[in-house]
């Protein structure tokens, strides 16, 4: 990771301002989908524990605040620049079809993509832009958001307060988080194999 990206030189040189916006960029601007959000909420958890930035309430209450306008910005972008980019002739890419699909996926698996999405890297900021772009009901992706959003920046930042001591923690954090979120696929897994032998 370059030093610009290190998450304790963003701390460092930017402050909770700079972790904002790192957390907005993230979670909305296609642009910011190689930001280090995980690693940055740990790591600011970690130096809240020792003093050295704003005390934890704050930061619970902060941070969840910035990724949730990231999403929404994120949903906002897809939805107004989603048909102009899409419906582009002759691309291979962009093509309405792949809109009507997105729209069709969201529509059977939209909750669990967005919240679930939150704990991904680079598919936290896609997923955003593609709900807005599938039309997704704004505030059905709202209140998914805020739910996300705090489970998220609230829960790691804690995690790294309570468990940045740990070596191991410490030094896997995306690792760990995309463990958690296996682990919450579980039941989903076992309810669609159920529907499988059932329909079969």
């Amino acid at each position: 990771m370059s030093t610009f990206l290190d998450p304790r030189h963003l701390i460092d040189t930017f402050g909770l301002v700079g972790v904002m916006a790192v957390l907005f960029a993230e979670c909305g601007l296609l642009v910011g989908f190689f930001l280090p959000g995980d690693s940055l909420l740990f790591t600011t958890g970690l130096l809240a524990a020792g003093g050295l930035v704003a005390p934890l309430w704050v930061l619970v209450v902060l941070l969840p605040v910035a990724a949730v306008a990231g999403n929404l910005v994120g949903w906002w972008i897809g939805h107004r620049a989603g048909p102009a980019v899409f419906d582009r002739p002759g691309s291979r890419l962009f093509r309405p079809q792949h809109v009507e699909r997105a729209r069709r996926f969201f529509e059977r698996h939209g909750a669990r993509t967005v919240f679930l999405a939150r704990f991904v890297p680079v598919v936290r900021t896609f997923a955003t832009v593609m709900a807005g772009v599938a039309r997704m009901d704004f505030r059905r992706f709202a209140l998914l958001s805020v739910v996300g959003g705090v489970v998220w920046a609230a829960g790691v930042t804690v995690l790294g307060y309570w468990l940045g001591h740990v070596a191991v923690v410490r030094d896997h954090v995306e690792l760990f988080v995309l463990g958690v979120v296996a682990v919450s696929l579980v039941p989903v897994a076992v309810e669609a194999l159920r529907t499988r032998r059932r329909t079969a």
